[in-house]
């Protein structure tokens, strides 16, 4: 019997981060690389991708990352993974061609060129384990399922997905090779919970492509279109619906440049040559000739509207005119962030509309895409997957409905181990897994002691205080210093502050009168008693921040010979005066000073 081993790095219990580790007789599979946007709890991250270092004592045995769609919820930690793991990595057409961009941006692995195009045709064998794929309907072309077919029955994960039976072409659902994989036997499902909480149907793409249409044509002015740069699906229907009413397109947003040009080039988005115009092309046309395209960095178009609503924006400044219109809908994990960014965008005079106070334009499966896709797959074990708490555990009890028995259901953490023995599936020894936070170029330098610090920073600020000693002679030169930032406003708190800088004075004079003196002992007593004074005083706790000064003396020198005193004397001639030339009449340029001169 296979010792088979399923292990969640992300993807559960939270939206995205979608990373899963399968392990059949010691080869490891990994199916997505994905990352999230960080909650609003987590001060200044740019994202988190999920903590594989427990995969570093087992890099060998990885066969490869198998991926399934191109969005940055499962291909969005790829460039981070190989800096690590040197791995082949197997997607489909658009989805490889995505994840080239993902990588090429990086500078540790933009050289890695290890990709191979697969689709559901293929298959790829290692040892006893076969690997093979299913078209699924997603809002991005060329989505695939994948199939672990091990000796013991398949392990099957299906990404993100839904039934549509209006989708076009490159978007549809292979039924056929559904009920095949079914057929064939399934051991283990790992299914997509995001949209668990959808009690009736999504709503189709057909309905989405006419409500787009419906809105172009019943708008005077310009359109602001916000949506998710990989969402193709979204801007092709953009497109249509500007097509349709005899207006240009700009585009806004890098990703989404990048991301238009890799889909037409694969013919899986079709813009005619003369839609696409710049903002200086479109400063000739009349409002109602012009549709502009935004996104964001890593296609979140959320900040970018922010950017606009304040007027940061060097190219769009909203008018009362304009229709900011949000076709995407946005990560759980940003509501709060949306709502002001909406909120904003009415402060600013424009007209604003949300898809999703209209629609259900989600590219997740409802519950009752869930339970066909478990009516079609029959897996004898279940574990729901990409979703919050609440969500896993409804669709556990979708597929209690459908016949699987609670005992074969497992709601997993990151870091759980699924091992399978004697025909069953249980919890094994858990590894530990934790989130890696991505902060500018920083990977996993900044830990909770630095978030609790930013954390504290942004409610309590902080207070600094810099004291100058004369170790030697035990004696403070000068009174100490007080600065503070966002803790309360200095010019209202004198008293305050001269009695916090009293009691610095006294901390420190005790510690030089002391036999032994040590530099980090003065600093934690003056940390320590300046906390408990400010508390007692305000309840608050900012970040203290003491600094110590010495002041070095020297002895004055008394072996300088009559001779040295002699030629300090001695007049010194003077070098003639260099001269400058310059039309204005003014100083010279000379030479340009050393960056380190500057001042």
């Amino acid at each position: 019997m296979s010792k088979i081993k399923i292990i969640p790095f992300g993807g559960v219990r939270e939206n995205g981060k979608n990373m899963y580790a399968v392990e059949v007789d010691g080869q490891i599979f990994i199916l997505d690389c994905g990352l999230k946007y960080p909650e609003n709890e987590l001060m200044g991250i740019d994202v988190v991708i999920p903590d594989w270092s427990y995969l570093q004592d087992h890099a060998d045995q990885i066969k490869g990352v198998f991926l399934t769609h191109g969005h940055a919820d499962a291909i969005g930690a790829l460039p981070y993974f190989l800096a690590d793991f040197k791995v082949p990595v197997y997607g489909s057409q658009l989805t490889i061609a995505l994840a080239k961009l993902a990588v090429k941006e990086n500078k540790q692995v933009k050289k890695f060129n290890d990709f191979h195009v697969v689709n559901e045709t293929k298959t790829i064998k290692f040892g006893n384990v076969t690997i093979g794929f299913f078209t699924t309907t997603h809002i991005i072309p060329d989505t695939l399922g994948i199939d672990v077919q091990t000796p013991e029955g398949s392990i099957v994960y299906t990404g993100d997905f839904k039934f549509d039976q209006t989708a076009v072409k490159g978007y549809q659902t292979n039924l056929a090779r559904l009920a095949e994989v079914g057929t064939e036997g399934v051991l283990a499902l790992l299914s997509d919970s995001a949209g668990a909480g959808i009690t009736g149907a999504s709503t189709r793409e057909r309905d989405i492509r006419a409500y787009i249409k419906d809105t172009f044509e019943n708008t005077k002015g310009r359109i602001v279109v916000a949506s998710v740069a990989s969402n193709i699906m979204r801007i092709q229907q953009i497109v249509d619906a500007a097509l349709a009413t005899d207006r240009k397109i700009v585009l806004s947003g890098e990703d989404l440049e990048q991301i238009i040009e890799t889909a037409e080039g694969l013919n899986l988005l079709q813009i005619p040559d003369d839609t696409l115009i710049s903002f200086e092309e479109a400063l000739d046309l009349d409002d109602d000739q012009v549709v502009i395209l935004v996104t964001g960095r890593m296609g979140e178009p959320t900040k970018s509207l922010q950017q606009i609503a304040n007027g940061d924006d060097p190219d769009i400044q909203l008018t009362s005119t304009d229709l900011v219109f949000v076709t995407t809908t946005p990560s759980y994990a940003i509501e709060t962030m949306v709502q002001k960014t909406k909120d904003m965008l009415y402060r600013a005079g424009a007209e604003v509309k949300f898809i999703a106070d209209d629609l259900n334009p989600s590219g997740q499966a409802s519950q009752n895409d869930e339970q066909l896709m478990l009516n079609f797959m029959k897996p004898k074990f279940f574990i729901p997957i990409q979703g919050e708490y609440r969500l896993l555990d409804r669709h556990a009890e979708l597929a209690e409905e459908v016949g699987i028995p609670a005992e074969n259901i497992f709601i997993t953490a990151k870091g759980d181990v699924l091992s399978y023995e004697d025909g069953k599936f249980h919890l094994g020894d858990r590894v530990e897994v934790g989130n890696t936070m991505i902060d500018g170029t920083g990977v996993g330098d900044i830990g909770n002691i630095v978030l609790r610090d930013r954390r504290v920073l942004s409610e309590d600020g902080i207070f600094v205080v810099v004291a100058t000693i004369d170790r030697k002679k035990k004696k403070i030169v000068a009174r100490p210093q007080i600065t503070s930032r966002g803790f309360v406003f200095v010019k209202t708190n004198r008293e305050l502050m001269n009695q916090a800088a009293d009691l610095v004075e006294k901390v420190v004079q005790e510690d030089l009168d002391q036999k032994e003196f040590d530099w980090g002992h003065l600093k934690q007593n003056v940390r320590d008693k300046l906390n408990r004074f400010l508390f007692n005083q305000t309840k608050r706790h900012p970040v203290i921040l003491p600094v110590i000064m010495e002041i070095n003396q020297h002895p004055k020198r008394k072996n300088h010979t009559k001779a040295t005193k002699e030629a300090t004397k001695a007049p010194v001639a003077k070098k003639p005066a260099k001269k400058h030339h310059n039309s204005r009449g003014g100083r010279g340029r000379g030479k340009k000073r050393p960056a380190s001169e500057a001042k």
